[in-house]
């Protein structure tokens, strides 16, 4: 019996084979895994240089753009002699957006800016070309010596025989601060 007890024992408490339980794997960390972070962390490095280049070059470019003022200041005034009204728009809401101080103001003047504007204002057929040439008018009379020379040009009668607009109140808008920039430097509004 004991032989039996002995052999009966021995086949239920077997000893197994101690596992290394360093060599187990408990993460699902695999070499795959290890190739997919090193290729997302490529890419974050990579986007990371595109934008720094663009900044890089962002910045370049504002730093060059003002070298460039007077030619598309020149370009802006070529634009409102094209006898589309689309090229007009485009020419005149540009110079708006150049005559930020007297100095470009003047530059404006002298290349013949000012008076390309009186024309587009006076052979304007729609509303959004008559706007657009009053906004431009309005922000150049700013300065007085340009204001002066449109006064000598004869942009009081000009801006008075242009159209109301029933659909759009800046026409008017535009009309009146260019008639009060005239009145307080006390040119003659009658003429």
């Amino acid at each position: 019996m004991r032989a039996i007890a002995a052999h009966l024992s021995n086949y239920l408490c077997k000893r197994r084979p101690t596992i290394n339980l360093q060599s187990r794997n408990f993460s699902s960390y695999s070499g795959k895994d290890e190739l997919s972070i090193e290729q997302e962390g490529e890419r974050k490095v990579g986007w990371l240089l595109k934008a720094l280049f663009l900044a890089t070059a962002g910045a370049a470019g504002y730093h060059v753009f003002p070298y460039m003022g007077d030619n598309l200041m020149q370009q802006s005034v070529s634009l409102l002699r094209i006898k589309d009204p689309l090229f007009k728009r485009m020419g005149a809401s540009r110079l708006t957006r150049f005559a930020i101080d007297d100095e470009r103001r003047i530059k404006i003047l002298e290349m013949g800016g000012a008076e390309e504007l009186l024309n587009m204002l006076s052979t304007a057929k729609d509303d959004r070309t008559r706007k657009a040439a009053l906004e431009a008018l309005s922000a150049l009379s700013q300065s007085d010596k340009v204001l002066a020379s449109l006064h000598s040009a004869g942009a009081l009668s000009i801006i008075k025989s242009a159209p109301n607009s029933h659909e759009d109140a800046d026409v008017e808008k535009f009309k009146l601060s260019l008639m009060k920039r005239f009145q307080d430097l006390r040119y003659d509004l009658s003429s």
